[in-house]
């Protein structure tokens, strides 16, 4: 299975988050952006709901993130 890029996966959780918030006063422009970022976020998970698609994108990014003992001090 392809994989997003930790970066792409990082976007698409910034802006699930940042809808979410907006989704109870946007009206129906922010619930379809919802509804496509969403979309979004299962498709690069590989996954069929918003919820499972969460977990995997976030997993996903930590496990891409530099652990504190692979950072080289100068």
């Amino acid at each position: 299975m392809l994989m997003a890029h930790p970066a792409v996966l990082e976007e698409l959780l910034r802006r699930y988050e940042e809808l979410r918030t907006q989704h109870g006063e946007g009206g129906e422009g922010v619930a379809r952006r919802l509804d496509d970022v969403s979309y979004t976020l299962c498709v690069s998970t590989g996954t069929r709901d918003i919820a499972a698609a969460l977990v995997a994108a976030r997993e996903q990014v930590r496990r891409s993130a530099p652990r504190r003992d692979d950072v080289v001090s100068a």
